[in-house]
């Protein structure tokens, strides 16, 4: 019997849908725990209750698979910015507001982050992974600027530079502090993330 090439392998948006979140979800899960290196198509498999057949037919590689979960982290973090975002009625709800999303992935423990930040790494030589990481960041950032640009065009809050900047500042000192967690797990944040709201603050008004 003939083995799926590239070609005809079906893409994962065509996997049911509770079997596509599954895996992804297992995989995220498997990279945050065993890293990148350890996270098999078996460990995987088990975990999301399919064959490993399975993933090798619609994901091909583990870097595809990656890919996927790449897509998932991106889509989680800039749905949180935007509620954020839309929600605010002006500056200061605005800041309380990223805080607190903020505080949440801190919250969740290392898994999410371990795996964002693995797959960076990964992205440092995988072609692949790094073209998606960057095509999903700039959509973030993108995303991101819009609901800021929406939020001062309708009056909740007003900015003094331009909302791809103020964005990317943002997400900029997001990545600064979750890196930080990571590198030293007991460090009192708080200061930290004060000093972050004051320069924010000065993007504000």
């Amino acid at each position: 019997m003939r083995a799926a090439t590239a070609t005809d392998r079906a893409p994962a948006s065509d996997l049911p849908t509770d079997k596509a979140q599954r895996i992804v979800e297992a995989m995220r899960a498997s990279v945050a725990e065993r890293g990148i290196a350890g996270s098999t198509f078996d460990h995987v498999a088990r975990e999301a209750g399919v064959s490993r057949g399975l993933l090798h037919y619609h994901f091909g590689t583990k870097e595809r698979l990656l890919v996927e979960v790449v897509r998932r982290e991106s889509e989680l973090r800039g749905r949180l910015l935007d509620e954020a975002v839309t929600a605010a009625a002006g500056a200061d709800e605005l800041i309380d507001a990223l805080v607190r999303n903020l505080k949440d992935v801190l919250g969740v423990g290392r898994s999410e982050m371990v795996t964002f930040y693995e797959l960076l790494t990964l992205g440092q030589r995988n072609a692949e992974i790094a073209a998606e990481l960057t095509r999903l960041a700039r959509a973030m950032r993108t995303r991101l600027a819009a609901a800021l640009r929406a939020g001062s065009d309708g009056g909740a809050f007003s900015l003094r530079s331009d909302p791809d900047d103020v964005a990317a500042l943002l997400l900029a000192l997001a990545d600064g502090v979750a890196i930080r967690r990571l590198a030293e797990p007991g460090l009192d944040l708080e200061p930290l993330i004060e000093l972050g709201v004051a320069a924010v603050r000065t993007q504000l008004a």
